[in-house]
């Protein structure tokens, strides 16, 4: 018995444990409320239902955590996410709306390499403010986020840039194998992150300069190229992620593309048991933080909470998975449901026997 308490004490503390408890929660209220929630259909060859939805729609936010996930190892964090999906994703629906034939796939191809190759050179930027010059990385990327969304806006004139190219939405709302094309492009960016960090020592530096960057340095690591790297993977996440968010609705808004993405990747980074304070990382922790925010999300929307509402709603849900995930929160509570134990017994000590 005693064993099997241990067993269920080790499971409740994992750090993914609470989270897996609330996501499976969500999807119960969400199928109580209504019952054809957990239903998949067929048609025209495609798989359609809402957790479908959900992971389709959760691709761009998995794509922009991953990539905060890595920054936050170092003890960084990245503002500018959501300008540079904005950014990626207008001077591609840019140069596609250019083109005399918009469905051209050289074009598109073109479209795609122009958007990133501008993010990483901003996630450049970024990295040289924060490992080169030593800007706080808060400061340094928030001038890139406010700065960011304004060439953003430059970019489209102001204006909503509309698209028509078949091939350009299929990075959105395409399918392959009956599944959305957005959720293979996510499982591959995953893949290739876990990849690259946990099969290569690079995963182990990255949270060695999170840890301790000034031990790392004097230990022969090159912290400040570690920190530069980081900032430009961010940067090449997020722009992905903008090609999805635009080719969604075939549009580019230089103003609402990507707008707070950033808040819901750090969210989804903390809820998968990375620290904000840098070192270890959890990559299939952030993937489940991010399921998690988007069937939050559409539970909001589900179960039709007015808009006034569903943010303060939705900052509950995340409050109480942080507070029951925190060790400390836990001991605490723990320690004020445990009964008073009984006074030890007092043992009475043999008298010394005086010789005679």
């Amino acid at each position: 018995m005693s064993n099997r308490t241990a067993g269920d004490r080790a499971l409740t503390r994992h750090r993914l444990f609470w989270p897996v408890v609330v996501l499976v929660v969500l999807l119960a209220a969400n199928t109580a409320y209504r019952p054809s929630f957990l239903s998949v259909q067929m048609r025209d060859g495609h798989l359609y239902g809402s957790l479908i939805d959900i992971l389709r729609l959760s691709a761009p936010l998995i794509l922009v955590a991953l990539g905060m996930t890595l920054v936050i190892a170092t003890g960084g964090i990245d503002l500018s996410v959501g300008s540079l999906c904005a950014i990626s994703g207008a001077i591609a629906c840019l140069y596609i709306s250019r083109q005399p034939d918009q469905n051209s796939l050289g074009g598109v191809l073109t479209a795609l390499a122009l958007g990133l190759g501008v993010a990483l050179v901003l996630g450049a930027w970024n990295g040289v403010l924060v490992a080169v010059i030593g800007i706080q990385p808060i400061i340094a990327t928030l001038i890139l986020m406010v700065a960011g969304r304004g060439l953003a806006q430059l970019i489209t004139e102001g204006q909503i840039l509309t698209i028509n190219s078949d091939p350009y939405k299929a990075i959105g709302v395409g399918h392959l194998l009956t599944l959305p094309l957005a959720i293979f492009v996510a499982l591959a960016a995953a893949l290739l992150i876990a990849a690259v960090t946990r099969r290569t020592a690079l995963g182990l530096i990255i949270e060695s300069v999170g840890g301790n960057a000034q031990a790392s340095r004097l230990a022969g690591i090159r912290s400040a190229r570690i920190t530069f790297l980081v900032y430009v993977i961010s940067a090449a996440c997020a722009a992905v992620a903008g090609f999805m968010i635009t080719a969604n609705v075939s549009s580019a808004d230089g103003n609402a593309a990507g707008l707070w993405v950033e808040l819901d990747a750090i969210l989804a980074v903390v809820i998968g048991g990375t620290s904000l304070a840098g070192g270890r990382f959890s990559l299939s922790g952030t993937i489940l933080g991010a399921l998690l925010i988007q069937t939050l999300t559409t539970t909001v929307y589900a179960m039709n909470i007015s808009p006034q509402t569903s943010l303060l709603f939705k900052a509950v849900v995340v409050i109480a998975v942080c507070l029951i995930q925190a060790p400390g929160f836990r001991a605490r509570f723990a320690r004020r449901r445990a009964p008073a134990s009984a006074p030890a017994p007092v043992t009475e000590q043999p008298k010394e026997q005086v010789p005679a």
